[in-house]
């Protein structure tokens, strides 16, 4: 490769791996200031408690029940056939392999990387009498699972669905879905007291690492061959479209 062909192509790698390395940045700052909270009992960590207490307090019949069905949706039992069902149509239905096999690996990422964390900080649950069932969270607190799977799904589907169809539009409305439901079933988590504040934000924080991680697998794949460089930096369209 030539000086003048290998510039053109070091910026479209640049442009291509930048925007995913920021974001992971951003989600490991944001977890590691969660991570440092819960470690020195400060900071966010401080009113975790104060919350936790506030939500069950404030409790009533009616939103426990919209909340029990949101965490029982988004937790380890029905959201990985959610996933794998979604999946196996979005295949079928499309005729296209990379992005259903991106999204399962995102998701099979963001669960081993929670356990994982969870195995190292093993921070305790919230007071078994705060729970809305006691006794029902035995695992680690830190962080969410509920949230990271929850996250994971709705920032790295969108992402896959808003970078084949470039509109302000479809763009908004994915990261309000993203924001919203990512919003509900952390509340869901603190208001029923398996969870702490930080334990939630923490989750957000990890969910955006793997989002970052897919989007420089995803775009990275886009690389033109050698000699394929009179293609525009940017937008970078995959090849299954």
């Amino acid at each position: 490769m030539t000086p003048d062909e290998h510039h053109p192509r070091t910026r479209r790698a640049l442009a291509v791996v930048v925007p995913g390395a920021v974001l992971v940045v951003v989600g490991l700052l944001v977890f590691a200031k969660m991570l440092d909270d819960v470690r020195e009992s400060d900071d966010l960590a401080a009113v975790d408690q104060t919350v936790l207490e506030w939500l069950v307090a404030h409790r009533s019949p009616w939103v426990t029940s919209v909340l029990q069905a949101i965490t029982f949706v988004t937790g380890p039992t029905v959201l990985p056939v959610v996933v794998l069902v979604a999946c196996v149509v979005w295949w079928r239905v499309r005729r296209v392999w990379w992005r259903p096999a991106l999204l399962a690996g995102a998701m099979v990422v963001s669960t081993a990387l929670g356990l994982l964390v969870k195995g190292i900080v093993a921070r305790p649950r919230p007071p078994v009498e705060t729970m809305h069932v006691p006794g029902a969270e035995t695992t680690a607190s830190f962080p969410s699972g509920h949230t990271l799977g929850t996250a994971t799904f709705l920032l790295v589907a969108g992402y896959l669905v808003c970078s084949r169809h470039r509109s302000v539009g479809l763009v908004a409305v994915w990261l309000l879905a993203a924001v919203v439901g990512t919003g509900l079933v952390a509340l869901s988590r603190l208001y029923l007291g398996y969870h702490f504040l930080t334990d939630v934000l923490a989750a957000v924080g990890l969910a955006v690492v793997v989002l970052g991680l897919v989007t420089v697998v995803d775009r990275w794949r886009t690389l033109p061959a050698s000699g394929a460089l009179d293609v525009p930096v940017l937008p970078v369209v995959p090849r299954d479209g």
